[in-house]
C-alpha cells in the first residue's frame, strides 16, 4: 500500500469559513466552518479525486506529491 502526502493550501474567507484545496490535483477543493472540517472535507475530496484516477485509467499526481510505500504515522501539530 502506498500513502499519498499532499500539501493542503487553507485560506481563511471573509464569512470566517475556511477553503482548503490541494494544488496537484486541479480542481480539488473543499470547506468547512473551521480549519479541522476543511481539512477532513478536503481529505475526503482527495480520496475520491483519487479514486476516480484509478478508474479511469489516468496516471496519478506526481508533482507536488509525495509517495510513502512503508507504513507512516502522521502527527500534525
Amino acid at each position: 500500500m502506498k500513502t499519498y502526502i499532499f500539501p493542503v493550501v487553507l485560506e481563511q474567507e471573509e464569512d470566517g469559513r475556511w477553503s482548503a484545496w490541494i494544488e496537484a490535483l486541479p480542481g480539488c477543493t473543499a470547506w468547512g466552518h473551521n480549519k479541522a472540517e476543511a481539512l477532513q472535507a478536503i481529505k475526503d475530496a482527495a480520496e475520491a479525486y483519487l479514486e476516480d484516477m484509478v478508474e479511469a485509467g489516468e496516471d496519478l499526481a506526481k508533482e507536488g506529491v509525495s509517495v510513502v510505500e512503508a507504513p507512516v504515522v502522521t502527527i500534525s501539530r
